[in-house]
């Protein structure tokens, strides 16, 4: 299988909706609603936010969304990858491991110090993929903030 893996930017719209729909899909996301095209330029164009995606045969079958945060504690950024999904039938091809390479080679050139990615303790496949793919397990609990209310 010929897969061709590209960092997405400027221009990359039709892509990006694509890579949302695979979000959508693969995360039973029933409700989602596409964001506008003029917020979605705005990430593309965003140095903060990088986009993945795996092509084959000209369709997008993966992807991954990272998200750059700078560093309190030395002059470097860290790289949080936020989502990451791939098409059921494309799964456990190497898709997502190259998707994480990469990121982690674009993440080193610019002087990224640090990817980091949470799984949930349940998702025993995602825990073990990303041990898989040289990531280390920390042990933290995460809490989030409800602020729809």
């Amino acid at each position: 299988m010929n897969i061709h893996y590209k960092k997405l930017g400027s221009g990359d719209l039709d892509q990006l909706k694509a890579l949302l729909k695979i979000y959508a899909d693969v995360f039973n996301l029933d409700e989602f609603i596409m964001p506008d095209s003029s917020y979605l330029n705005q990430l593309l164009d965003s140095g903060n936010i990088l986009f993945y995606v795996a092509i084959y045969e000209q369709h997008i079958v993966g992807g991954l969304t990272a998200h750059i945060l700078p560093s309190t504690y030395n002059p470097s950024s860290e790289a949080y990858i936020y989502d990451l999904a791939v098409y059921g039938q494309y799964q456990r091809s190497g898709i997502g491991r190259q998707l994480i390479n990469s990121l982690n080679r674009y993440c080193k050139s610019v002087g990224i110090k640090e990817v980091f990615v949470q799984a949930d303790s349940e998702d025993q496949h995602a825990i073990e993929f990303y041990r898989s793919t040289g990531g280390k397990p920390e042990q933290v609990v995460h809490f989030t903030y409800d602020l729809s209310h």
